[in-house]
């Protein structure tokens, strides 16, 4: 039996004395025709009248209890509902009758679920409120909720515990509705730019997509090892082979990496290819996405992140990696092109250095030791060496650069996006050099796609594409500091039975 101490066996008592006098603790069919945040609304204008009620304004409200207070004859209680508001309602033994009356001060907790029939009146100390007139308990909860004044503060219980979470903290609910809004906007902005909203498999035969580890499943009716999606790149860019000119998905990905502020094994992101555009059109967009979201939240031009005052009131920003590595991390231009001296730089200030790095790879290094994290307002990188960009077009200027950006804001990256290769040849060459340094090592290199050659033979007209992270995106709009705080269920470590017990015995 999960629920073993005495308040919730007392709670477990008081389910069956309800159903000991004809009530089910666990009703179904109830109803509701207003909520605390339009109760308020509605009825703010009482506040007015000299006699502060509206007896014949009958309505019906169903939320959770989260304070109780008895006064004798006579009960004071806030219930909270979906609207992330509280509303104090009053109900006394006149108006519900001795009998019932007297069950409820037996039974009535602190996180039961209730539907309540009243009308609205002012309170003495000036508080709009609910005179009940009818109640019943719809849900009795066995587990009492933690103790009011210090809530739920353990971080890790409210990961593990997002509805015990929700119900404490009104304020991680607004965060993912305001998630939920957020990905709404996103799929209206590029649904109005003509955009095709797509899906694509979630299980390859094939790890690819981006640079990165994959999860490694088996399919036990084809006989055959799946990988966990790294990102729906290559299906969708086989989708504008096939005819399409602008498409997204918004969907999670996976990848067989570390945890930490900005990362988790699967996140969301969209997406999206656009035939006949290059990657300059594509920061066009973007920029574009993010006025539009600022407007339609009703956000500042300039707004609070992790203790930084992020400026999107001017054009987003655009340099080059090596320009970065000069004019931002303060390094030597001189050794930029010096894989020995990249290596000694790195080494020197105390960073750890992979063996076998190319060039390309321990520039990469390079930005992200000394330029990332100072990168506070949104700016572009651009040029990014043809060594790490596998899947994108080579600079017809620089054959050693590629055609590609990556945004950043508030020192982390949002998005990345490119001018696609869609020489079939080149690309074939890429994956063989992709073979090359997996077999040297680099565990998150890419795959042979020979399909995906195959359908670049078919013609891929010129195209440009960009991922960008939702959950990043959610976490900048919303001033969360951890991405696991916009994440409903993140990954976490696997409680041992003793540590379980621990963790909900603190609660108690």
């Amino acid at each position: 039996m999960i629920f073993t101490n005495q308040l919730e066996l007392q709670r477990i008592e008081k389910a069956n004395m309800l159903r000991g006098i004809g009530k089910n603790p666990y009703m179904h069919y109830t109803t509701r025709d207003i909520n605390a945040v339009e109760f308020k609304k509605k009825f703010h204008y009482i506040y007015d009248l000299e006699d502060k009620k509206e007896s014949d304004k009958v309505v019906t409200l169903i939320g959770r209890i989260k304070f109780l207070r008895w006064m004798g004859k006579a009960v004071f209680a806030k219930i909270e509902d979906e609207s992330n508001e509280s509303l104090q309602i009053y109900f006394n033994k006149e108006g519900l009758g001795d009998e019932w009356f007297e069950h409820i001060k037996k039974l009535l907790d602190v996180g039961d679920i209730i539907q309540t029939k009243g009308y609205p009146f002012v309170t003495k100390t000036g508080e709009l409120s609910l005179h009940v007139i009818t109640l019943e308990i719809t849900t009795k909860s066995i587990t009492p909720l933690p103790e009011k004044f210090h809530g739920l503060q353990d971080k890790e219980l409210r990961y593990r515990q997002r509805y015990l979470d929700m119900i404490m903290n009104p304020e991680v609910k607004y965060t993912f509705q305001t998630r939920s809004k957020i990905i709404s906007l996103v799929r209206r902005f590029f649904e109005e730019r003509g955009f095709l909203e797509v899906e694509t498999p979630m299980m390859h035969p094939i790890a690819g997509g981006a640079n990165a580890k994959p999860f490694v499943t088996f399919h036990n009716a084809l006989n055959t090892q799946r990988y966990l999606r790294i990102a729906p790149e290559l299906y969708l860019k086989r989708l504008i082979v096939g005819g399409f000119d602008a498409v997204f998905e918004i969907n999670r990905n996976f990848r067989n990496e570390g945890l930490d502020a900005t990362h988790n094994p699967e996140f969301t992101s969209i997406e999206f290819y656009w035939a006949h555009h290059n990657y300059k059109d594509l920061m066009k967009l973007t920029e574009e996405l993010f006025g539009v979201l600022l407007e339609k939240l009703n956000l500042p031009k300039q707004i609070l992140f992790n203790g930084n005052v992020i400026d999107f009131s001017k054009p987003f920003e655009q340099i080059s990696l090596k320009e970065a590595l000069v004019k931002i991390g303060g390094i030597d231009d001189t050794i930029l092109n010096d894989k020995k001296a990249i290596e000694d730089k790195l080494k020197k200030d105390a960073f750890d250095v992979k063996p076998n790095l190319n060039l390309g790879q321990l520039q990469a290094e390079l930005f992200d030791n000394y330029v990332e994290k100072k990168l506070i307002n949104p700016t572009f990188i651009v040029d990014y060496p043809i060594d790490i960009s596998p899947l994108s077009r080579k600079s017809d200027e620089n054959g050693e650069i590629a055609e590609r950006f990556e945004l950043f804001i508030a020192g982390s990256e949002l998005a990345n996006g490119f001018n696609e290769l869609n020489d079939p040849i080149d690309q074939y060459n890429r994956f063989v050099a992709q073979l090359d340094a997996k077999a040297a090592g680099d565990d998150e290199a890419h795959e042979m796609d020979e399909d995906y050659i195959r359908a670049l033979g078919y013609g891929f007209a010129p195209t440009a594409g960009e991922g960008l992270g939702i959950d990043r995106l959610v976490m900048l709009l919303t001033n969360q500091a951890s991405v696991r705080d916009v994440i409903l269920f993140p990954a976490m470590k696997q409680l041992k039975t003793t540590e379980k017990q621990d963790s909900e015995g603190d609660d108690e």
